[in-house]
């Protein structure tokens, strides 16, 4: 093969930020090309003749002063020219820093078949040079290091490890960044697969209406079929929003947990939740609007498997699923109910049992929303017989 018609050295160099570099390029005796005819580019930016000094006859170098991070993580392009432009060789100047160590740890165990981490980088570490990271397990107390195959599955810091893993055994688990200046290495993380266990969206959500009560829609679901054969129990959360708006709207429920544990989600803004309806799998939505397309979804977080103190991790929500209040009778025509000389004493016990279903009995708590609908019906009936006599039922 014929030679090279020049040679830049050093060749490839990596430096530190602030770093200065000397490089020469000489070409081969037989090109009949002098040092006078060549030329230095950086990047395709001619450099300055200032910084050339002719080192013999056939090589020129060029200095380079207080080097900034390269431009690109595949590094600088530092080009020797002929005299008419062409092209003799070239150099990779690779300019930068070491590797921080990665940050926040996050792993998750799906239906404790799997376990995926998540990490973030450290500063400025991979700004300028290519780094790669490498997540690195084993068993607390005995076994082998162990290195995760899989990357990018849940984001671009990321990696799954897809069987295989111990129950009951807690394992470390870390992650090594490194680039053509180092290594670094994070924190060890410690965790109990048992502990981070997320699952399945609940299945077969049902939304109906509550017979005509038109500010009620009542929720069904299963518990997720994955971990039916396992001990444990189950939070669910619902969270829903009227047909033409994108916002999932808070409701005012007594809530009996807490919110989403971090976890395959934790990057997300956390939604609007309407409550947290315990280790049950219906629950009565009430206020709401008569008339109005409400769209649900549904989301499981399962704590307890084989008696783990931990709380899980939220899992994603449900598909949406839709139903409508009925409309009311007074909006589609109705009369408004005359006034009569009532019971003063039955008025204000009704006022004060109404102010306490509607302060105690906004979400899904069962045994104040039996009462509060067994009132409804008693005052639905109430305002169809005034409407049918003409007089109060008082």
């Amino acid at each position: 093969p014929a030679a090279d018609p020049a040679v830049i050295s050093p060749q490839d160099p990596t430096l530190l930020i602030g770093s200065s570099l000397t490089a020469t390029c000489t070409v081969s005796a037989g090109s009949r090309l002098r040092a006078q005819d060549l030329y230095w580019t950086l990047n395709g930016r001619r450099l300055p003749a200032a910084s050339y000094a002719a080192l013999g006859a056939t090589t020129l170098s060029v200095a380079l002063a207080r080097l900034n991070g390269s431009k690109q993580q595949s590094g600088d392009n530092l080009v020797c020219h002929s005299r008419d432009g062409g092209i003799l060789a070239g150099s990779c100047l690779y300019v930068g820093l070491p590797p921080e160590k990665p940050v926040n740890i996050s792993c998750w165990s799906k239906n404790m078949k799997d376990l995926t981490c998540t990490w973030a980088p450290g500063t400025e570490g991979e700004t300028f040079l290519h780094t790669n990271y490498t997540l690195k397990y084993k068993l607390r107390w005995y076994g082998r290091d162990n290195t995760c195959q899989e990357y990018h599955t849940a984001g671009p810091y990321s990696c799954h490890i897809p069987k295989d893993l111990a129950l009951f055994t807690p394992y470390e688990i870390w992650v090594e960044a490194s680039n053509r200046l180092g290594v670094a290495v994070s924190d060890v993380v410690m965790l109990d697969i048992l502990d981070v266990v997320t699952t399945d969206p609940p299945s077969d959500v049902h939304v109906s209406r509550v017979g005509n009560l038109e500010d009620q829609l009542s929720v069904r679901w299963s518990s997720p079929p994955a971990l039916k054969d396992f001990l444990f129990q189950a939070k669910y959360q619902i969270q829903y929003r009227v047909e033409d708006s994108s916002e999932w709207k808070v409701g005012r429920g007594r809530s009996r947990g807490g919110g989403g544990a971090a976890g395959p989600r934790a990057a997300r803004p956390f939604p609007q939740v309407v409550d947290d309806v315990g280790n049950q799998t219906s629950c009565r939505l009430a206020g709401l609007r008569p008339g109005t397309v409400y769209f649900v979804q549904v989301r499981c977080n399962p704590f307890g498997i084989y008696g783990s103190k931990r709380a899980g991790i939220w899992s994603d929500w449900s598909n949406p699923t839709a139903a409508s209040t009925p409309r009311s009778e007074r909006a589609a025509g109705g009369c408004e109910p005359k006034g009569g000389e009532q019971n003063s004493t039955l008025r204000r016990e009704l006022k004060q049992f109404f102010g306490w279903v509607k302060k105690h009995a906004y979400g899904c708590s069962n045994l104040s929303i039996k009462l509060y609908d067994q009132w409804r019906v008693w005052l639905q009936k109430s305002h169809k017989a005034r409407n049918q006599v003409g007089k109060d039922p008082f």
